[in-house]
């Protein structure tokens, strides 16, 4: 079965403090009418400190959507490729033994994909696929977990790289004086995470059985509004409450594979902020303690989109991992409202590599039965 291995991660050298944020919330919103209910929420958030890409005076300038895209590029570039290379390292696989590449951001646009550049300049084979996905948010990184697993029950020997690279902070829009965009100006933060997915071998989070999930009618609660000036973030006064529409997704995934969500012996979900997190507690009763490696990312970083689940993945493997075999789930939510979910074992004693064979199943065809099944 498919091993999810140890995440790499890389924030940006550019700290905000929540100090700071609200300083400058209170002096360049000062005449606003909610703006000591935004100050609240910002300070309810629980982010201590946040990464950003440029330093704040440039951040806060906004030069266009073009240049403001330009600069995503340059910086994926340049950030990228020492964490890809990290992540092949801690997966002990080479470039050349990757059979897909899945590329995650919501931040900025590139057409080819960063998959072509990296393929180019890293040494991946010209036959490594690729898969970019660009619309699905915060959910992105359970997404991306979720189609590598089921590439590699098609392709069992596969291996693949998931790339996400978030720079939210290219996205701040100083004309949009909404409550929520308030708040959203405080709360998100910028990374760089990848991690492989090993077929055969690897240590970590062997995935078992994955499911998605969309909540019907709340497609519009958050979502990106594209205009001249670039991404508008747009977020319902609703969404803080949607663990309850989703607690009950993931213990049906749970229930499918026939385990209990009590008995599970860790949970690593995206932190969109500390309501979350606090819901899911109540919702399918667990400790917070359940939960401390997410609200850690949510605390030192922020929400730095689909990086989450592998920035909080990656606390758990500095934490000494779990036990061997111990039970486990992995979520992302975002735009939709959609969650990706997955369940599997921790590994600590790798399966025997039988090696990789000389010809790619990825290249010869051959589709073996998937197991799992989906949420409906």
């Amino acid at each position: 079965m498919a091993t999810l291995c140890r995440p790499a991660i890389a924030v940006p050298e550019h700290v905000i403090t929540m100090q700071q944020t609200l300083d400058l919330a209170r002096e360049t919103h000062d005449g606003h009418p909610q703006r000591d209910l935004v100050l609240r929420l910002i300070r309810n958030t629980g982010v201590r400190t946040r990464h950003l890409v440029q330093p704040i005076e440039e951040t806060l300038r906004h030069p266009g959507f073009e240049v403001r895209n330009k600069v995503y590029e340059a910086e994926a570039k340049k950030r990228v490729p020492e964490v890809v290379g990290r992540a092949l390292e801690y997966a002990e696989v080479e470039a050349a033994e990757i059979d897909l590449i899945v590329y995650v951001s919501c931040t900025g646009f590139m057409m080819p994909s960063l998959t072509a550049w990296l393929i180019n300049t890293m040494g991946f084979r010209p036959e490594t696929r690729q898969l970019p996905i660009a619309q699905l948010g915060c959910a992105a990184g359970g997404a991306a977990i979720n189609r590598a697993h089921d590439f590699c029950r098609a392709y069992p020997q596969s291996n693949v790289l998931i790339v996400s690279c978030e720079f939210c902070s290219l996205c701040y829009q100083p004309a949009d004086i909404g409550v929520g965009s308030l708040l959203s100006n405080g709360l998100f933060g910028d990374a760089v995470s990848a991690a492989v997915v090993r077929g055969e071998g690897g240590t970590g989070m062997r995935l078992e059985r994955n499911g998605s999930h969309l909540v019907p009618g709340t497609e519009d609660w958050i979502s990106y509004a594209v205009r001249d000036t670039g991404f508008h973030f747009l977020l319902d006064r609703r969404v803080p409450g949607t663990m309850e529409m989703l607690a009950p997704v993931l213990r049906n995934l749970v229930d499918l594979h026939g385990w209990s969500v009590q008995a599970m012996d860790f949970f690593i979900v995206h932190a969109g902020g500390p309501r979350i997190l606090d819901d899911l507690c109540h919702y399918l009763q667990l400790p917070p303690g359940m939960f401390r490696y997410s609200r850690a990312t949510l605390t030192e970083r922020g929400n730095i989109a689909s990086s989450v689940v592998f920035d909080a993945l990656a606390r758990l493997f500095e934490d000494g991992g779990a036990e061997d075999a111990a039970q486990g789930l992995i979520a992302g939510f975002g735009p939709g409202i959609t969650a990706e979910c997955a369940v599997g074992r921790w590994v600590r004693r790798p399966e025997h590599d039988l090696g990789r064979a000389d010809t790619h199943l990825a290249s010869s065809g051959v589709l073996p039965a998937p197991g799992g099944a989906l949420l409906g």
